[in-house]
């Protein structure tokens, strides 16, 4: 094995990744085979377009209301049980799902209803799950790590819809629903002996409701994570009308069965996993930019060959491509989301990235399905191939984020603030003042490094941030910022990154030789003892 394959897999060699990997693969095989049993299952119910997608939507839809909260659930809580809980609640679902199903019980609301439950347990499940991974492998390993996850699902993806198509073709889609309630096991195992160390924080757990408000503000202020999002709307908006379309092309277009349905499916899962081996050699000669936006446009090609081809023969190799390009642009956007944020907010930043993926797919799934229910599937492809080559072409320019890992550690510097004995440690809100004096000459450069404090502030916890001048020492300048509590502003004091220390290292050089900045935590109208730098 290459020196470069064995850097690729290395992340194996620790054992409960490993374990968790293997277990997922199962999982998701089993999830795969519901996804071609549910969509079959539909096109027997009813003929409808719309309804056909609405399948997608149902499982999809969840992501746009639980996401977020999800995010700031696995951030504060013990997300090993978190992940138990969530696991156990799929499975149960999907026995029901097969149990109503082989009783012929079936009808078009209820396999809607209980795909969107299915839909509640991904929602509630993807944030700690991605967040997940950093806790296994080491700081150097973890973009191999989100690359091997991907291939993982993949090759779920091939295998999955392969099997399931058998499996309705034989027996029925009901067993496609029961494998997948059996298929959770391994997970549920895995999580059991998982001895998960757990560093007992120094701070109070974050409140819910105010973990979901900083996620919200982190993402509002984080320029790179912003980028990821930019990026992903663009692409599965537009590239969900393939699979939202695809089992009503193949039975009603083409007359085909449901093995010729899961063939094509697993056409794309082999093509992702060539795709997947083929990645770490593309990245060293074309940037994860060009990578990103050259998948997207053969993605848009195979919208194009969808909307035009009703031949299975020759839609297969059109398959094996939309493979590739799907974990070409997965992949990169994964990886510069996971790596483009710090640890304390990681489930919560990346349950945005998320809830633009899933809110995409489904508002794109709805808009297709209607489209090709009021005019037709191919004018329905043939917009959303126009529209995915317009879209890539408009945000090329919009730059994925390549951050250091080690930039995104602590750094520790701040001093702790000092508090009275009388004060509350609850209390709040807080301001914080932070006092430079600034040459004229100096002024400009000044304002504009300081508009990268505000950034940086707001995304580790400030409701509000702001600049002024004294009007009578025009030299002397006063930062300040207001935090919902003393408990929050410790907090932000732990979360401040390596690399935003160079952004106040950029303002701090601007300050006059000799002159200390000074600090002061302002709390409920009483004033802690002022600091210095």
């Amino acid at each position: 094995m290459s020196n470069a394959t064995s850097g690729a897999w290395s992340p194996l060699r620790n054992t409960t990744f490993r374990m968790l990997w293997i277990a997922t693969i199962a999982s998701n095989i089993g999830t795969w085979m519901h996804e071609v049993g549910a969509g079959w299952l539909m096109t027997t119910l009813s003929a409808s377009p719309l309804h056909v997608a609405l399948i997608q939507v149902a499982g999809s839809l969840p992501m746009f209301f639980l996401a977020l909260p999800a995010g700031a659930a696995a951030d504060i809580v013990d997300k090993r049980r978190y992940l138990l809980l969530v696991q156990l609640w799929m499975s149960a679902v999907a026995l029901t799902l097969a149990l109503l199903t082989l009783f012929g019980m079936m009808n078009v609301p209820l396999l809607l209803v209980l795909t969107l439950a299915l839909g509640i347990g991904t929602a509630l499940m993807m944030p700690a799950w991605s967040a997940l991974t950093p806790e296994l492998v080491g700081k150097d390993e973890l973009s191999n790590a989100v690359a091997i996850s991907s291939v993982g699902i993949n090759v779920s993806r091939a295998v999955g819809p392969a099997l399931a198509g058998v499996l309705v073709s034989l027996v029925g889609p009901w067993l496609t629903f029961a494998l997948n309630a059996v298929s959770f096991a391994g997970v549920i195992v895995v999580l059991l002996l998982w001895k998960r160390q757990v560093q007992e924080p120094l701070l109070p757990a974050e409140r819910f409701v105010g973990a979901i408000r900083t996620g919200l503000r982190f993402a509002r202020s984080s320029k790179p994570l912003q980028a990821v999002l930019i990026r992903a709307l663009a692409f599965f908006f537009c590239a969900s009308a393939g699979m939202s379309l695809l089992p009503l092309i193949v039975r009603g277009e083409m007359q085909g069965s449901a093995a010729d349905f899961g063939l094509l499916l697993a056409a794309i899962g082999i093509g992702a996993v060539a795709g997947a081996t083929l990645l770490p050699r593309l990245r060293e000669r074309i940037s994860r930019d060009r990578l990103v936006a050259a998948a997207s446009l053969v993605y848009a090609l195979f919208l194009l060959a969808l909307a035009l081809t009703r031949n299975f023969y020759a839609l297969l190799p059109a398959m094996l491509l939309s493979g590739a390009a799907w974990i070409a642009v997965l992949s990169n956007l994964q990886v510069a989301a996971q790596t483009s944020v710090p640890a304390w907010v990681r489930a919560r930043a990346l349950s945005v990235y998320i809830l633009v993926f899933f809110g995409a797919m489904a508002a794109g799934s709805l808009l297709w399905g209607s489209l090709a229910s009021h005019a037709s599937i191919t004018l329905s492809l043939l917009l959303a191939a126009g529209g995915l080559a317009l879209g890539t072409l408009v945000t090329i320019r919009v730059t994925l984020p390549s951050t250091e890992v080690e930039e995104l550690t602590p750094s520790l510097h701040w001093p702790t603030p000092l508090l009275s004995e009388d004060l509350d440690r609850d209390g709040g809100p807080v301001m914080v003042t932070v006092e430079y004096h600034i040459e004229p000459a100096k002024v400009d450069a000044f304002q504009k490094a300081a508009r990268e404090l505000e950034a940086m502030r707001k995304r580790n916890g400030a409701l509000s941030w702001g600049l002024m001048r004294d009007s009578a020492e025009a030299e002397l300048w006063v930062e300040f910022f207001f935090e919902e509590s003393w408990l929050e502003h410790l907090r932000h004091h732990g979360r401040v990154t390596r690399g935003e220390l160079k952004i106040e290292a950029r303002v701090r050089q601007l300050q006059t030789d000799g002159v200390p900045i000074r600090i002061r935590h302002l709390l409920a109208g009483a004033e802690a003892k002022p600091q210095q730098l």
